[in-house]
């Protein structure tokens, strides 16, 4: 089953020109799912799987960030879904010769019981929510990187 969000925020803060002090901070509206079919898409949304009406934003929050090449960083944080929190990484890239422009990109996955799903009939018991969001910066000065 396959889905994508169309209401969701996303933004990524400094606190000061260190690169590692970034904390991308990403709310999704988990009734904004629309997936193949209005069937699914309700199922998808019901109490057996995201519970919208109980629990309407899935969320990611960085708590690190580490530098892990020249342009590329580990954003380490927390996702929550169906009001469990659980650790995971994204992965940020600074794409363009200005500095000014990355993509996030990162797959959360995830067991089924580990967010309280029951509606799941099929034998794979896990899933995984894609995130991949363009960055770009809007104001400050540049962001000062580790050389590698």
């Amino acid at each position: 089953m396959t889905g994508n969000f169309d209401k969701w925020t996303a933004t990524l803060t400094f606190s000061s020109r260190d690169a590692t002090t970034g904390v991308l901070d990403v709310q999704i509206q988990a009734a904004s799912l629309r997936a193949e079919s209005g069937t699914v898409s309700d199922m998808l949304k019901g109490k057996n799987f995201l519970d919208v009406e109980q629990d309407p934003v899935i969320s990611f929050k960085t708590n690190k960030v580490v530098q892990t090449g020249k342009t590329t960083f580990d954003l380490v944080g927390t996702f929550t879904m169906r009001g469990v929190s659980k650790p995971t990484t994204l992965n940020l890239v600074i794409a363009d010769e200005t500095k000014t422009l990355g993509y996030v990109q990162g797959i959360v996955p995830f067991e089924y019981k580990d967010y309280g799903m029951t509606g799941n009939n099929r034998n794979d018991n896990r899933g995984e929510v894609d995130i991949n969001l363009k960055v770009q910066q809007v104001s400050g000065p540049q962001l000062v990187r580790q050389r590698f």
